[in-house]
């Protein structure tokens, strides 16, 4: 019975963020969506930011689902790499709720959001870390910082994603593949 109260609670608090943002919902507007008294929320969760976190703790869950779901074991790093990256844009993007924390952290810097969104990328470049060091091991590609290599992926991808389209067509999921390549897996020596 608790547990499902908790996940109502949960779930109201994930449709507020998601329709009004982290900063305008309040915990009054949470309780009404879930059916249930200010005070059983407390019951969960000690504060709003608290509720915030255990969301986006179910949610880099699923993230990490949707980056597994994408890769295929018979596939290269290189092609498993690019799957899972993209994926993993592709969700934070369409998913109201990561869309709607983005806007938030670029347009009022909330405190609160800008932490949970590291959390996230930290969780997001600690899963490709992992996944690069398996490769390594298996002499797919050559030793380097995985972290460092971890980070630099999801940056790119964030940045020929979300950051081109601002001033360019869109690339297609081949050209941002073909780039991921030519940076990453090769490199520009000749």
């Amino acid at each position: 019975m608790s547990i499902d109260r908790k996940r109502q609670i949960i779930e109201a608090a994930a449709k507020s963020f998601s329709l009004f943002g982290y900063k305008a919902t309040t915990m009054e507007q949470i309780a009404k969506l879930a059916n249930v008294g200010k005070g059983t929320i407390y019951t969960f969760f000690k504060n709003k930011e608290d509720l915030l976190d255990a969301i986006v703790s179910s949610l880099i869950l699923e993230i990490i689902e949707e980056a597994e779901q994408a890769m295929d074991p018979d596939r290269p790093f290189s092609e498993n790499a690019h799957r899972a990256l993209y994926r993993i844009l592709e969700f934070r993007q369409q998913h109201q709720l990561t869309a709607k924390l983005l806007q938030e952290v670029r347009n009022l810097g909330t405190p609160a959001v800008q932490e949970v969104m590291k959390k996230l990328d930290l969780a997001i470049i600690d899963y490709i870390r992992k996944k690069i060091d398996i490769a390594i091991k298996k002499g797919e590609i050559r030793d380097c910082d995985a972290e460092i290599t971890a980070f630099l992926m999801l940056k790119t991808y964030i940045a020929l994603i979300v950051d081109w389209e601002k001033d360019h067509e869109p690339l297609t999921k081949e050209e941002i593949a073909q780039l991921f390549e030519l940076y990453f897996l090769k490199g520009l020596s000749k």
